[in-house]
């Protein structure tokens, strides 16, 4: 399995970007995807997640000013990141938790994907 994260870059205070994350591969069965970021000298956190249910969970500094989404048909998610503030920026990474036909569980990460907010 592998994922290909793409839509980061430059952004001035107050814009907006769409991150996507396609996977690809021996997809048996995603049950969640998730966005993550890392800004420099910071630890990875998340910033949002989406369970194949459709629930979803946002660390509380985007709550409102991001939105995760999924096309199941595309196995591809998103990012929608409008009011994006200097604090944002970080390099993304998109992952997901993934299932095999025999009950495997395992995650998957994507490369990354650079988030510059700036004037």
């Amino acid at each position: 399995v592998q994922l290909q994260a793409s839509g980061g870059g430059l952004v001035q205070p107050g814009g907006s970007l769409r991150l996507s994350c396609a996977a690809s591969g021996s997809i048996f069965s995603i049950y969640a995807m998730g966005w993550y970021r890392q800004a420099p000298g910071n630890q990875r956190e998340l910033v949002a997640s989406i369970r194949s249910s459709g629930s979803t969970n946002y660390d509380d500094s985007v709550k409102g000013r991001f939105t995760i989404s999924k096309d199941n048909a595309e196995n591809t998610f998103y990012l929608q990141m409008n009011s994006l503030k200097p604090e944002d920026t970080a390099v993304y990474f998109c992952k997901i938790n993934h299932i095999t036909r025999r009950g495997t569980r395992s995650e998957y990460w994507g490369q990354g994907t650079l988030v510059t907010v700036s004037s």
